[in-house]
């Protein structure tokens, strides 16, 4: 099976293209779709480990769900449902060392999470330019996490899109629109199938057994962690 392109341009590692006496490239856009929950810290270890490279800006979106919206249509952990923003024991605090209590940006509370996560990254690549953004719906209904996520991405020129992949058990009743059941995630395939970037999704496989990925003309790639 062929490699995903995840669309570097040039060589690993520094180049990106540029000969000699060529004008610097631009730096390429990654968006990574940030939520209190281990579908979006395990996305994010994939794209520091594997997509990201020297010359990225990295960008982590957070859409801000009403609560009562952030179940099972939203097609990401919300912070009611998971709490694993940044306590002892998370998927981020044991990116980040796994110290305890509050310390260098792990926070202590789902509240934090965004901030734990750009730590985590600006320790990996810490030439990067890393920012964090919350936004609200910019629609209403089932689709509003995924519209929003699209608009935003269209919107500031993103080259590659992460977002982690929550596998929804049959077992919820979950149903499309013609009665059969859904069990996957709404919001990720929403993406892979409109964006006009790449977008991958990611679902870790256990500790150490490495990633699944989809993409629009991939579809659960394995990889190794």
């Amino acid at each position: 099976m062929a490699l995903i392109d995840l669309g570097r341009g040039g060589a690993s590692g520094g180049g990106r293209g540029a000969g000699a006496g060529a004008a610097p490239a631009k730096p390429r856009l990654v968006m990574i779709v940030a939520d209190p929950g281990r579908e979006s810290t395990a996305a994010m270890e994939w794209a520091l480990s594997h997509a990201v490279v020297e010359g990225d800006d990295i960008l982590f979106l957070h859409v801000n769900m009403p609560h009562p919206n952030s179940g099972a249509a939203g097609g990401g952990a919300g912070p009611s449902r998971t709490g694993s923003g940044g306590s002892v024991g998370s998927p981020l605090a044991a990116l980040l060392g796994g110290g305890g209590g509050g310390g260098s940006g792990a926070g202590a509370d789902a509240g934090d999470f965004m901030e734990a996560m750009r730590t985590a990254c600006k320790a990996r690549h810490p030439r990067a330019r890393v920012r964090a953004v919350r936004v609200e719906p910019a629609t209403e209904g089932r689709e509003a996490k995924a519209q929003t996520i699209l608009a935003e991405s269209q919107r500031r020129g993103v080259e590659l899109l992460v977002i982690g992949h929550r596998r929804v058990s049959s077992f919820l009743g979950f149903r499309s629109a013609n009665g059969s059941s859904r069990g996957h995630d709404n919001t990720a395939e929403f993406l892979i199938e409109h964006s006009k970037c790449l977008c991958v999704s990611v679902q870790k496989k256990g500790q150490n057994a490495g990633y699944l990925l989809n993409t629009k003309t991939h579809k659960n790639f394995w990889l190794l962690a």
